[in-house]
């Protein structure tokens, strides 16, 4: 029996009224390719209802994460007010994701968006994950250092100096103000870190058969074994050095997210980690690199120094 369609209603809506709160006279851009299409002429249906003047624009698949949308597609990011990217690769950490925001169009990434996802997920309820996004944030923020272990191996030191800690709350409603939608997290792009991550979810690929052992010394990433880890690391060095960048810390707040191996939803499991290599200009780091992958780790503990935040998956603020 094929089971029943979800009803995008709800989510559809809160996305367009509640997290980027829509205007009359808008001009919204929803940026799609041809595996998203039908989420988002949803999305751009709910923002031409609520009065803005909504424009679907399709184009192919990008090849990874943090590859560049085609030059017309970044240049009417730069143009609209609003922006809604329900594509199949992630444009968060593109430059033209970035200029858009830097010239105060307020907007929402959605990579790897299912039917399914955005209607449980959007459901979560936004006040109590706003808190728990914005006391990470504001932890990452002002400390200088942070540990994450796990029962598996994980074993890894960041350097947080003078990096600033972001709320992925779902509050897109400012000037510039940019998230991922399904909304979930506090983050940071680390300055450094030495150490040990096994991981159970690796972006692009899902969820590996065996845990994935990644190694990282002098903020980057050096070696990967078992499971997925050798494609994961693979994907990264073809983009050079800057690929292996060490680009952000994020812990997630979602408890409406479960594990499934897409990276959109697992890095917003509540007391989960999840660590990020490549791009991060985009949110407070120095590196601009065509790609960004992220590995989650499972019942992790995090002490932000020396407070301990996560213990073995549990979420302690």
């Amino acid at each position: 029996m094929i089971p029943p369609m979800p009803d995008l209603g709800p989510a559809v809506s809160t996305v367009v009224r509640r997290c980027l709160q829509v205007r009359p006279g808008e001009d919204v851009l929803v940026i799609v390719d041809a595996g998203t299409r039908a989420i988002g002429e949803a999305l751009r249906a709910e923002a031409a209802a609520a009065g803005a003047d909504a424009v679907l624009a399709v184009m192919d698949e990008r090849a990874t994460d943090g590859t560049e949308p085609p030059p017309t597609i970044a240049a009417a990011l730069k143009a609209c007010d609003v922006f809604i990217a329900p594509t199949s690769r992630s444009l968060s950490h593109t430059t033209a994701r970035r200029q858009a925001s830097d010239a105060g169009a307020r907007g929402a990434t959605m990579p790897g968006v299912t039917d399914d996802m955005l209607a449980r997920v959007m459901a979560v309820d936004f006040a109590i994950m706003g808190a728990r996004s914005r006391a990470v944030a504001g932890l990452l923020k002002e400390g200088s250092s942070a540990v994450v272990t796990c029962p598996l191996g994980t074993d890894l030191t960041l350097d947080l100096s003078g990096r600033e800690g972001i709320a992925d709350d779902g509050d897109l409603t400012g000037p510039g103000a940019f998230g991922n939608l399904p909304s979930g997290e506090g983050f940071i792009a680390p300055a450094g870190g030495d150490g040990r991550i096994v991981a159970a979810s690796l972006a692009p690929l899902g969820l590996t058969d065996e845990p994935a052992t990644l190694t990282v010394a002098g903020g980057r990433i050096v070696a990967a074994e078992g499971g997925l880890g050798p494609e994961f690391l693979s994907r990264l060095t073809v983009h050079g050095e800057q690929g292996t960048n060490l680009a952000e810390l994020g812990v997630g707040t979602n408890d409406r997210a479960t594990l499934t191996g897409n990276m959109l939803e697992d890095e917003k499991i509540l007391g989960t980690i999840h660590v990020a290599f490549g791009a991060s200009a985009g949110i407070g780091g120095t590196v601009s690199v065509p790609i960004h992958l992220d590995a989650v780790v499972l019942d992790a503990t995090l002490e932000i120094d020396g407070r301990r935040v996560l213990d073995a998956g549990n979420f302690l603020l």
